[in-house]
C-alpha cells in the first residue's frame, strides 16, 4: 500500500452548504409545484431565453454537488479508504441516482413507449461521475479551470458554428437557439423519439447540455477547493465574492452574443448562475460559519433548522416530492380532472386573488413535503448513498 506523504486535511462540515442547499430543495419543490400560471414570475422559470430566479435552483443544486466532492473525498482518504474503494462507490452511488431518476420521471405508470431517460436525477448522476472520478483521479485547479473554459468555449462553439442536419447553420439559416432547430435538440431527436423526450421536440436535461452542465459542477469543486484552503475564513468569503461577482459580469456580457438559456444551459447561463450561486454560498457563510465552524458545535439557530431538515436528507426530500405530485396528477378526482386539479381548484374557490391561491398552494405543499423529512431526521434517519 502507498502512503501519501501528506495526510489529507481533516473534514470540517460547513453549515453554509447545508442551509444553501436546503433553500435550494425548498425552492425547488415550491418552483415544480407553484399551483400554476398564476403562481408569481419569480417562482416560474424564463418562457425561453432569460433568466428568473427559479432559473437558479437547478444549477445551484448542481454547483453544491460540486462544492461537496473535495469535502467527502479528502475526508474519506483521511479515514484511510483508498481511491479503489473510492471509485467503486461513486460509480454505484451515480448509478442509484440514475435509477432514482428513472423512478422520479415515470412514476407510477411507468410506460415503456414514453419511458423518460433524461431527467434531473441522471444529470447530476452524470455530472457528478465524472468530477467526483477525476476528483479522485487527481483533478485541481488547473484541471477544473481548464473543464470550466474547455466546455464552456467548445458548447458554444458546436451550437454556433455547427450546421443543423436538415436546418441550416445558426445565425445564417435559423435563429441562434431556436427552440426546435438547434444542435442539442437535434441530437436529442436522434437518441430518443418525441414520446420519450420531456419537450418532444428536445429535453431540457438532454444529452449535449449535460457538456456545460459539467462545467457548473466544475465551478462547485472549485469552490469547494477554495474553502478548502488555509486562508482566514473572512478572506474565502471575500474570493467567494470576487468570483461571484466576475462571473456574473461575464455571462451577462456573453448573453450579447450567446443568450442566457436554462433549457438549453447555454454557456452565458452557467457563468451568470455558477456567480449567483458563489455569492449565495458567500452570503451563507457570512453569516454562519464566519462565527461557527462547524455544524456540530452547539445547537443550530432556530431559524437554520428548518433548511437543515432540506439539507441534510436532500435525496429523500427531493423524490417525495417529485413522486407526491406524479402521483396527485394521476389519482382521478371525477369531472375528468386529476386529484392535483381538484385541490388547486378548491384553493382558487376559498382565495379570491389567483396568485395568492397558487402561493397558498405552493406552501402547503411545501409543508406536507416538510414534515415527513422533519420526522425522519428527528429520528437521525437519512437517506444516504
Amino acid at each position: 500500500m502507498q502512503t501519501p506523504a501528506v495526510a489529507p486535511r481533516p473534514t470540517q462540515r460547513l453549515v453554509a452548504i447545508d442551509l444553501l442547499r436546503g433553500l435550494t430543495v425548498a425552492l425547488m419543490i415550491l418552483a415544480n409545484n407553484n399551483g400554476g400560471p398564476a403562481a408569481f414570475w419569480f417562482l416560474q422559470h424564463a418562457a425561453w431565453n432569460g433568466f428568473t430566479p427559479t432559473d437558479l435552483v437547478f444549477p445551484t443544486f448542481l454547483f453544491l454537488v460540486g462544492v461537496a466532492i473535495p469535502y467527502s473525498t479528502d475526508g474519506r482518504l483521511a479515514r484511510g479508504d483508498g481511491r479503489g474503494t473510492l471509485l467503486r462507490h461513486i460509480v454505484s452511488r451515480s448509478a442509484i441516482l440514475f435509477l432514482f431518476g428513472i423512478v422520479v420521471n415515470n412514476f407510477p405508470l411507468f410506460h415503456l413507449d414514453t419511458l423518460r431517460v433524461y431527467g434531473v436525477l441522471q444529470r447530476i448522476a452524470a455530472c457528478y461521475l465524472v468530477l467526483a472520478t477525476a476528483y479522485v483521479c487527481g483533478l485541481r485547479w488547473r484541471g477544473a479551470l481548464a473543464l470550466v473554459a474547455g466546455t464552456l468555449v467548445g458548447y458554444w462553439l458546436l451550437m454556433r458554428f455547427v450546421p443543423v442536419p436538415g436546418y441550416g447553420l445558426p445565425v445564417r439559416d435559423v435563429p441562434l437557439l431556436d427552440p426546435v432547430r438547434n444542435l442539442a435538440a437535434w441530437i436529442d431527436r436522434q437518441v430518443f423519439s418525441a414520446p420519450h423526450l420531456f419537450e418532444r421536440t428536445r429535453d431540457p436535461e438532454g444529452l449535449l447540455s449535460t457538456l456545460p452542465a459539467l462545467a457548473t459542477t466544475a465551478l462547485g469543486v472549485l469552490a469547494g477547493l477554495w474553502l478548502r484552503g488555509a486562508a482566514p475564513l473572512h478572506a474565502r468569503i471575500r474570493g467567494l465574492v470576487f468570483a461571484g461577482a466576475a462571473c456574473v459580469l461575464l455571462g451577462a456580457l456573453w448573453n450579447f452574443g450567446f443568450p442566457i438559456n436554462k433549457r438549453l444551459w447555454t454557456s452565458s447561463f452557467v457563468l451568470f448562475a455558477g456567480g449567483w450561486s458563489l455569492l449565495l454560498l458567500a452570503a451563507m457563510l457570512r453569516f454562519t460559519d464566519a462565527r461557527s465552524a462547524a455544524l456540530d458545535v452547539g445547537r443550530p439557530p432556530m431559524w437554520q433548522r428548518p433548511l437543515l431538515v432540506f439539507g441534510t436528507n436532500t435525496i429523500f426530500a427531493y423524490m417525495l416530492s417529485e413522486l407526491l405530485a406524479a402521483l396527485l396528477w394521476t389519482i382521478p378526482a371525477g369531472g375528468g380532472l386529476s386529484l392535483q386539479q381538484a385541490i388547486a381548484n378548491a384553493f382558487d374557490r376559498g382565495i379570491p386573488y389567483p396568485t395568492a391561491a397558487a402561493t397558498a398552494y405552493s406552501l402547503v405543499f411545501l409543508a406536507v413535503c416538510w414534515l415527513p423529512t422533519w420526522l425522519l431526521c428527528r429520528r437521525r434517519i437519512f437517506l444516504k448513498i
